[in-house]
């Protein structure tokens, strides 16, 4: 493992989380290029040293910043999804889910969209977004693997197909929704829902 990821591993706890708020908040505020270190560490009451030391660009921190709340998420939708009983349950987690990301943090989406486009021309957030896609798949797949094992979902295609066609449907939709917020997007939505009950019910 490389230096600044050892570095990285050893940010935790309460200045760990303060450094990620503040770019979060950051990008919201004033966009991924205006989102500088001495902003956020200024927001985050914190030495812009510091952020050098841990995280070397702001690249790396937005990836870490996608990191912390990717895996935050995955653990609260394992809590849901752990209370599932059908598969009418499953849909409807994962439905809510959506639609409170998009109505409360649209600045998770908008950072995941902005280290994918970081992924596309810098080699090192390439590697850490690959392995963020490749761990937050199989993760998924291992809980609809567990819920049919249960009898509470049947599977129509390979775990992993099921989670990557669910991300692909919940990034896609997610997109177009934020791109017209005013148009009515319930029937779409609702579309979205059918395709992933053909799937696991």
């Amino acid at each position: 493992m490389e230096a600044g990821a050892t570095a990285r591993s050893q940010l935790s706890g309460e200045k760990a989380q303060r450094i990620v708020d503040a770019m979060r908040s950051s990008v919201a505020l004033r966009g991924v290029a205006g989102s500088t270190f001495d902003h956020v560490a200024r927001d985050a009451g914190v030495s812009r040293g510091l952020l050098h030391y841990y995280f070397g660009s702001k690249e790396r921190l937005l990836a870490e910043v996608v990191k912390r709340d990717t895996e935050l998420r995955l653990g609260m939708l394992d809590e849901q999804l752990a209370k599932a009983s059908s598969a009418a349950d499953f849909i409807a987690m994962l439905r809510s889910t959506l639609e409170a990301m998009l109505r409360e943090d649209t600045e998770f989406l908008t950072l995941s969209f902005e280290v994918f486009t970081l992924s596309r021309r810098n080699p090192d957030i390439a590697v850490e977004y690959t392995e963020l896609v490749r761990r937050t798949r199989e993760h998924v797949a291992a809980v609809l693997a567990a819920k049919q094992d249960e009898g509470v979902l049947t599977l129509h295609g390979e775990p992993e197909a099921i989670a990557e066609i669910i991300f692909g449907l919940g990034d896609g939709l997610a997109l177009r929704l934020l791109s017209e917020p005013d148009r009515d997007h319930r029937a779409t939505v609702e579309a979205g829902t059918r395709a992933v009950a053909a799937l696991i019910g």
